[in-house]
């Protein structure tokens, strides 16, 4: 069953952290993980787009990713840059089920494996 808010394969971040990684979409880098959660069923991460989008954060549901490379520590996702620009802003004072509902309907189609 496909579940955008856990990773495709657990052992990409068993005993591993991602923060700091680059993130990288199909078409170049968008920033660096600022913030990681491995929780089951809410696993997700959050890039700083520095000035690429004017500093905004996306959050991006685990089920994105489709690879980590731990040894050039950069994390690989399904959606091109554009993509990642038009999400839904993340702010984590705001963060609750309407604004998971959001992200869950955006990124759906990105997340499926």
């Amino acid at each position: 069953m496909n579940d955008m808010w856990n990773y495709r394969d657990t052992t990409w971040t068993a005993d591993r952290d991602v923060v700091g990684y680059d993130v990288e979409a199909t078409d170049g880098s968008i920033g660096k993980i600022d913030e990681a959660s491995m929780e089951a069923g809410a696993s997700s991460m959050v890039v700083d787009t520095g000035f690429w989008i004017f500093g905004k954060k996306r959050l991006i549901p685990a089920g994105a990713v489709t690879g980590v490379d731990h040894e050039n520590e950069k994390v690989m996702v399904s959606m091109t840059k554009d993509q990642i620009k038009d999400a839904p802003d993340y702010d984590k004072t705001t963060w609750g089920d309407d604004t998971r509902t959001a992200h869950s309907e955006y990124y759906e189609p990105y997340s499926r494996y």
